[in-house]
């Protein structure tokens, strides 16, 4: 590659993924006037667009394509006996050391072991506190008196949620062994430290689902579940040479795991979890059968009313996290030559010899699936642009953008990862057809504007990564 071509910088960085996020309306810093809230975030119109797509696909996969799983949408506030039943009281801690002199914030665990034995600031040199437990539940108080018995915690995790409603959902929709719950939602959790943009932050929604099995098949399920989840980031159009399983060991596994694999994505700074899929076991409802006192065993009505209470399989994936490995895996740069537009006068077509930025999105979750772009603002051809816009946006998310050369147009949605351009000109209002334009190959086709919708419906069930 010759890297002294305009715009070209190497390959993605997280300081790019960052830059380009806010720049073009994907990801903002949460109370930016004021200096910034650590650990949180705001999505601008691009980012709520693209975060929307992501939990709409997740849930059609999980919910409309599977007979046996339906969905909940727990309160973010549940009784603090839950957070006693689930270990989160007692466990959900993380080691935490202080430099007495540069005043840094450490994880004990994520600092080499050499500087915790010795109690030396990997920063500065300075002298370390002794380790001691945090606990990472936000813990706040409910009614008009902050004692003891007000405390309530804004929940770290979605899955209590579902724990606790299992038999009401049994109950009112009938569900029988093996089935699953669905819930898409905030958690909230007082990170030590905060880093790596929208990676780790205090404030973020999850995608879960609990799957329900008689013991003795868990492990069948667990391995049926690892398989499903690989094939969903497939279809997502992921790399699937930057995924990987990671296996849980013995120091690893959590108090309530039998068995636990992380899909892990290769973003900028190395290998990270994306999602979880863990055996549970009855850990979870047994504790709250004995916190809460109620019966949560289930009745085999098909099996001589055999009673048991359910092994979990659980698939446990960040939304925002899933989001900042699409921003990662979409992102490209690329020498682009000699892009030009059927029909436009000459002088309007893209450079012969630039980089272009490009987020290589899969259409389905591109947050503007078309743009609109007419050649001219004057004789109609603005009018006529616009009234295809209404046409289209019926079916799908678009914008419209009339402002500077088609070419920086074309850019533009390169960088926000609009999947189709259609451009209107003069051949346009002669003849009915319309300049079909596609991000990736930057292939331009000619085609009739009665077709258009359904051209690009076609084209996005048929979509296939080319790089």
């Amino acid at each position: 590659m010759n890297e002294e071509l305009t715009g070209y910088q190497g390959p993605a960085t997280m300081e790019k993924i960052t830059s380009l996020a806010k720049r073009r309306g994907f990801v903002f810093q949460s109370s930016e006037i004021y200096g910034g809230q650590n650990g949180a975030w705001d999505y601008g119109p691009l980012g709520i667009e693209l975060k929307n797509r992501i939990a709409q696909t997740w849930w059609k996969e999980m919910t409309q394509l599977h007979d046996n799983i339906v969905g909940l949408d727990a309160a973010i506030l549940m009784h603090p006996r839950t957070w006693e039943a689930s270990g989160h009281v007692e466990n959900f801690t993380d080691p935490l050391v202080d430099c007495k002199k540069c005043k840094t914030r450490f994880r004990a665990d994520q600092i080499p072991e050499k500087n915790l034995a010795e109690k030396q600031c990997p920063e500065c040199g300075g002298e370390l506190t002794n380790t001691r437990k945090f606990n990472l539940m936000f813990k706040t108080h409910i009614g008009p008196a902050e004692d003891s018995a007000s405390i309530i915690y804004l929940r770290p995790e979605t899955a209590q949620g579902i724990y606790v409603n299992y038999k009401n959902i049994i109950q009112s929709n009938r569900m029988k062994i093996p089935f699953g719950i669905a819930q898409i939602g905030k958690a909230f959790r007082n990170e030590i430290v905060t880093k790596n943009f929208i990676f780790r932050t205090c404030e973020f929604e999850q995608m879960e689902m609990q799957f329900f099995v008689k013991p003795g098949t868990d492990e069948e399920w667990f391995n049926t579940w690892r398989e499903q989840r690989w094939q969903y980031y497939e279809k997502l159009g992921v790399k699937t040479n930057y995924l990987r399983w990671h296996r849980h060991g013995p120091d690893e596994l959590a108090h309530y795991a039998k068995d636990a694999y992380d899909i892990e994505y290769l973003v900028p700074m190395g290998w990270r979890e994306l999602e979880g899929v863990h055996n549970r076991t009855n850990y979870d409802l047994s504790r709250h059968t004995e916190f809460s006192g109620k019966d949560l065993q289930y009745i085999d009505q098909d099996n001589n009313n055999d009673r048991y209470i359910p092994f979990i399989i659980e698939t446990s994936a960040g939304l925002t996290r899933t989001l900042l490995m699409l921003l990662c895996d979409a992102y490209d740069e690329e020498k682009v030559v000699n892009e030009k537009n059927p029909g436009a006068p000459e002088g309007t077509a893209g450079s012969t010899e630039e980089w272009r930025t490009v987020l290589r999105f899969h259409p389905g979750i591109a947050p503007v699936t078309v743009a609109v772009l007419p050649l001219m603002k004057k004789d109609g051809l603005a009018e006529l642009a616009e009234s295809i816009r209404s046409e289209l946006k019926e079916d799908f998310a678009t914008d419209y953008d009339q402002a500077g050369a088609i070419g920086r147009r074309y850019r533009r949605q390169d960088e926000a990862g609009t999947p189709f351009c259609v451009t209107i000109d003069y051949q346009s209002k002669d003849d009915g057809t319309i300049t079909l334009r596609f991000r990736d190959s930057m292939e331009q086709v000619r085609i009739p504007r009665a077709g258009l919708a359904e051209r690009i419906r076609q084209e996005i069930k048929e979509y296939k990564r080319i790089k």
